[in-house]
């Protein structure tokens, strides 16, 4: 919306505790000194309201254009993306006071959370793309895993979406955030997996294993961090994030049709691959790790995936 001197967005939203949320944090957030933007007017009935328009540069359009000019993840990428972790790092230890019972959809990231998340995977990645599975020894390993994953410390903030398209870079390279309205107390191993596991940003592994050490340094100054431990669980939480990922995908991909869902999925199914190979879990889950596999190998994901590429049907999101 433009007005003689200034403009701004305008958004509408029906569901009135998840705009609370939003309007909770960005205050929050405004007065810790965090780059959100400003809510300037919310109506009455607190389903529409004005907010600071932040650009059309989001860190994922910087890093289509790097890639355009052949200089994807040079080291100017790198330092931005270190200024975004010491940027998440705030955000995460910034919540000492906060109310989460203005928490939407919850008010932690728990065992419920994380269910919700393996379901959405199952129903809306397995069953869509035809990955064959045993249905108890899911529920088995699903169960194993939650039991896990719930466990580990969970005091901070876990912003919940913390990848590409929700940062925004100013004509400066000023560092802005948005969409944190599904916040929550939760563990500090999520937010770091969906920023450097981001399949949209095709990281290459150097710079994710470059960007994990920076994290677990820094972080390091703020409590006492066991390194091996952290990046156990890390890649854990990794490959949750790449399950709720992939349950997105195959929902918007697979079933609406949506051309970018589904050329996320080769992505997705790549950083699968490199830590099935490469790294280490703390915790057993055979049937799941079979279902990994099974993506990763799977030729019908294959031919489903080029059937849709070939289409014309294919709708942009």
């Amino acid at each position: 919306i433009k007005g003689s001197t200034k403009q701004c967005l305008a958004a509408v939203n029906g569901d009135v505790r998840e705009n609370e949320a939003f309007f909770y944090y960005s205050d929050y957030f405004k007065n810790k000194g965090i780059s959100v933007p400003e809510v300037y007017a919310v109506s009455d009935d607190k389903t529409m309201y004005l907010l600071e328009d932040l650009g059309d540069t989001t860190l994922y359009d910087y890093l289509q254009q790097k890639k355009a000019d052949n200089a994807s993840f040079e080291d100017d990428t790198i330092a931005i993306y270190k200024r975004v972790i010491d940027c998440l790092l705030k955000i995460q230890f910034s919540g000492c006071d906060i109310d989460y019972s203005y928490s939407y959809p919850r008010e932690a990231f728990d065992s419920q959370s994380i269910r919700w998340d393996l379901n959405y995977f199952k129903y809306n990645f397995l069953k869509l793309a035809y990955i064959p599975f045993d249905e108890q020894l899911l529920e088995n390993d699903f169960d194993t895993l939650v039991l896990y994953l719930s466990g580990v410390e969970s005091s901070t903030f876990l912003y919940r979406d913390f990848q590409s398209r929700n940062i925004m870079l100013s004509a400066d390279n000023d560092l802005y955030f948005i969409d944190y309205q599904g916040g929550r107390r939760g563990p500090l191993h999520y937010d770091l997996a969906s920023l450097l596991y981001d399949a949209k940003a095709e990281m290459p592994i150097e710079v994710r294993e470059q960007l994990l050490s920076y994290y677990i340094d820094n972080l390091s100054q703020l409590l006492p961090v066991d390194a091996k431990q952290f990046e156990q669980e890390f890649y854990l939480f990794v490959l949750l994030r790449i399950m709720q990922a992939m349950g997105a995908y195959g929902y918007r991909g697979l079933y609406e049709g949506k051309e970018h869902f589904v050329k996320s999925i080769a992505h997705a199914r790549s950083n699968m691959q490199w830590i099935l190979k490469n790294k280490t879990l703390p915790v057993a889950v055979p049937h799941l790790d079979t279902v990994w596999r099974a993506i990763v190998d799977s030729e019908v994901l294959d031919q489903n995936v080029a059937t849709f590429e070939q289409s014309h049907m294919l709708t942009v999101s």
